[in-house]
């Protein structure tokens, strides 16, 4: 295995496991960034039997060494030398079990004491490793804004006394929604732009991870189970969401062959284990939604009115613009353009979303199939001017053009 792979693997457990036992998230990401700095010569020169547990010991060991150093610092007295590895610490560090405590992480993380903004980025960034260069770019965000939000909540966690720990099954209502949020808003951020930046995958991919995580460990959870559903899902359709030129290629007209069928098999194992526990949820309907459209590669054809339905239901829990906006393009696949805008014209505060590129790019879709040329041409501009990704530019650029 290459090295730079085993230590990325190795990460998120010894991370979570430092983490939880020292209560201090630097102290952890600084004692694995120095073991993993000691693994470059010590693996070229012989390969542990288990990288992981090699990091564990060796993060455990620096940890260790560095409150030490810490207590002797305020006592002002000379430190000892810390003891040379033995072949038996080697022995051991090949062997000592690494404790799992990613789910007690990701909990802390997500700590109703965290500011909402601020859980997804440190979730990816102590869970995850991803660094804050990449978090900044995936969020939008100047890194040293987004430095200050990670450092502020790291504080936070140490200032209130988060307890490192997770939390008794009556308290997950509010909890478990805080950490389900965190992860779908983490996911929103990745999947927004189509092409996605080469670290973009990456960072999709650590929450379709993460969310897989969750549904193992959480698997009694219809939430858990539809968030991870969806993830596979949407994730699924990635490779076909691009035409050769790099523009938006719509669901209904993404090359089914390129679809994923080993992440669209998981999402349906993971739906239907969550339809087996009998609670709806948003997460579980918005997996629904994603699988009909996926449908079309059994059936060739886009159930639309059953999507209109699993939106109608999904309204019930998010009676917001994204749902009211999502249920009127479908609407006009299913009834017609003219239904479709009379739907978006409905939803709640439409007069206020003028300035929201999906209610625009909506909008103008939905006029163009209305033979609606001039309104469909002020909406494609007004969508442009609000600063689409290049793919979904070039997607809206092109329907313009169809229009001159």
């Amino acid at each position: 295995m290459d090295l730079g792979r085993a230590i990325s693997e190795a990460r998120p457990r010894v991370v979570a496991a430092l983490a939880v036992r020292l209560r201090d998230l630097d102290l952890a990401e600084e004692a694995f960034a120095e073991a993993s700095a000691a693994a470059v010569p010590a693996w070229r020169a012989q390969w542990p039997r288990d990288p992981a547990a090699w990091l564990w010991r060796a993060a455990w060991r620096r940890a260790l060494d560095a409150k030490r150093r810490a207590a002797v610092r305020r006592r002002l007295t000379p430190d000892d030398p810390q003891p040379a590895s033995t072949p038996e610490d080697e022995v051991i560090a090949a062997s000592d079990p690494i404790p799992d405590e990613r789910l007690r992480l990701i909990f802390v993380c997500c700590h109703p004491a965290i500011a909402a903004d601020a859980r997804a980025a440190l979730t990816l960034k102590v869970v995850c490793g991803l660094s804050t260069e990449r978090l900044a770019r995936a969020f939008l965000m100047a890194e040293p804004a987004m430095l200050q939000r990670i450092t502020r909540a790291k504080r936070k966690i140490r200032d209130a006394g988060v307890p490192f720990e997770v939390p008794g099954r009556e308290m997950w209502p509010d909890r478990l929604e805080a950490v389900l949020a965190t992860l779908e808003i983490a996911y929103a951020q990745a999947y927004e732009d189509a092409a996605l930046a080469s670290d973009g995958a990456g960072f999709a991919q650590e929450v379709l991870r993460l969310s897989g995580l969750l549904a193992e460990l959480i698997p009694r959870e219809g939430e858990v189970l539809g968030l991870a559903a969806l993830v596979r899902f949407a994730e699924a359709r990635r490779p076909a969401r691009l035409d050769p030129a790099g523009a938006m290629v719509p669901p209904a007209e993404q090359d089914m062959g390129l679809w994923r069928g080993g992440l669209i098999g998981e999402g349906a194992r993971l739906l239907d284990a969550a339809a087996d526990l009998g609670a709806t949820g948003p997460r579980q309907l918005l997996a629904g939604i994603h699988g009909l459209h996926l449908s079309r590669r059994d059936t060739g054809v886009t159930p639309w009115a059953a999507i209109v339905g699993l939106y109608d239901a999904l309204a019930l829990f998010r009676p917001d613009a994204v749902t009211g906006v999502n249920r009127a393009v479908a609407v006009g696949e299913a009834s017609g353009a003219a239904a479709g805008l009379a739907s978006l014209d409905a939803v709640p505060g439409a007069g206020r979303l003028t300035n929201w590129l999906p209610y625009q790019a909506a909008r103008a879709g939905l006029c163009e199939r209305a033979g609606l040329r001039e309104d469909a041409a002020a909406a494609y501009h007004a969508a442009l001017a609000l600063g689409p990704a290049p793919a979904e530019r070039l997607y809206l650029e092109r329907r313009l053009g169809a229009l001159t």
